[in-house]
């Protein structure tokens, strides 16, 4: 699990921000952090979902019976694990929950101006079948559509981590005393951790998503690239609590010493400044930018949709990163194999993304889908051409957002960080 615990200690604090009163060790009647980091593998690769649970009650939320008696009278940076067989932590897999419907069940216009087609794989919030089995129309909570043909959809409402071996781990990050309260919602830490996300980043039954029909890698500006990025952005992307979260899983997946390319660059790397790396060449788009960044050895300008060929060499880095920007690669496949030719054998390729970004340049595929199957859509990138082994995801949501952030006053959580790679065979 990444070491997240310097970031979090002392975030037990009021929502007004006045100090509260810390302990030593919980107890049933304490307020806590807790940092959650749920593992699971699906049949290509290793899973991590981390959530910062920055408030919790421990009268009132519940913890999962096997790690409540772990995580009581314990202090600061105790940490808990408890492996779970599939339907232990969660409801289990039922059968009666994945079931046909008519394709006139499905409701393709219920966004406005949006018309919808079921795709195999995909995950849909449960109102486009809203009536059928069930199903209230308002519902959001996501459903998978597993096989489509001309007149029958299958449909699976389980969680899509019900039939797998799950691994929780707790850490504690903060104890202060809780006050008095009387009413207030109960938190379900399982439920919190599994619900609405985790499990969609993994095929169905091993079959490849079909994410590849409605004009995937359309995107609402077609203009040249060269021209949107003609001026220099020196803006930050994402917050300095979710920049600092990729610079941790670089300095842990990158090799010491390596020469490391970093691919659709900018001003910011998001690379450790204080790491041991080698030599940092940058490519990305504005030469201005590029030059504004003080860890490259050397950058060059190069539009890799309008040319996916790298000009590296075979076998020239140890590493590629490529952060904040995959989803505007209009020829991703391309760039992947790319990737694997420039990387020498045992290499890693580590792509970094958040929830945001230019919505012009992103490819019509990423805005339309669920934030967790993002990495889905990037697994399959690098399982194309069988070019990558070892593959893992791993996510971090809940971490707070920076005080002095210019989002600060309108949302509370830092952006959620998202993140695929795989090692050159």
């Amino acid at each position: 699990m990444i070491d997240i615990t310097e970031a979090l200690l002392g975030v037990g604090l009021d929502d007004d921000g006045s100090d509260v009163t810390p302990l030593e060790r919980t107890s049933a009647h304490a307020m806590c952090a807790m940092a959650f980091s749920l593992a699971w593998r699906s049949e290509h690769a290793r899973h991590t979902d981390q959530l910062v649970a920055r408030k919790l009650n421990l009268w009132r939320d519940i913890l999962p019976y096997e790690l409540e008696p772990e995580l009581m009278d314990q202090p600061v940076d105790h940490v808990a694990t408890h492996a779970y067989p599939p339907g232990e932590l969660i409801v289990p897999y039922q059968a009666d929950l994945c079931f046909n419907l008519s394709q006139r069940a499905f409701h393709r216009r219920l966004r406005k101006n949006n018309y919808i087609e079921p795709r195999m794989g995909r995950f849909y919030p449960r109102a486009f079948i809203g009536g059928s089995r069930g199903v209230f129309p308002e519902e959001i909570l996501p459903f998978r559509v597993c096989s489509a043909s001309e007149d029958m959809i299958c449909c699976d409402l389980n969680n899509p981590l019900a039939d797998r071996p799950l691994e929780l781990t707790a850490r504690i990050l903060d104890i202060w005393a809780a006050r008095d309260e009387h009413g207030g919602s109960c938190n379900d830490i399982a439920e919190m951790v599994t619900l609405n996300g985790p499990g969609m980043q993994g095929r169905w039954r091993g079959r490849p998503t079909d994410f590849w029909q409605d004009i995937p890698f359309a995107r609402i500006a077609g203009e040249p690239d060269a021209g949107f990025y003609a001026l220099p952005r020196m803006v930050s992307h994402i917050d300095r609590s979710a920049s600092a979260q990729i610079a941790r899983l670089y300095r842990r997946l990158l090799p010491r010493a390596g020469r490391v390319l970093d691919l659709m660059a900018s001003w910011e790397s998001h690379l450790p400044r204080e790491s041991e790396l080698g030599e940092v060449v940058g490519l990305g788009m504005n030469a201005e930018e590029l030059a504004a960044n003080p860890l490259f050895a050397s950058h060059l300008v190069h539009d890799l949709n309008l040319n996916p060929t790298l000009p590296f060499g075979d076998g020239e880095f140890d590493a590629v990163i490529c952060s904040l920007s995959v989803e505007y690669l209009v020829k991703p496949f391309e760039v992947f194999a790319e990737v694997a030719r420039v990387l020498r054998p045992g290499g890693r390729f580590v792509v970094s993304f958040s929830n945001r970004w230019f919505p012009p340049k992103a490819i019509h595929a990423w805005e339309g889908m669920h934030e967790f199957e993002r990495p889905g859509l990037v697994l399959e990138y690098f399982l194309r051409d069988g070019l990558f082994d070892a593959l893992e995801t791993w996510s971090i949501r809940g971490l707070p957002r920076p005080a002095d952030d210019k989002y600060a006053d309108r949302l509370g959580d830092s952006d959620p960080v998202y993140a695929v790679w795989g090692s050159c065979r």
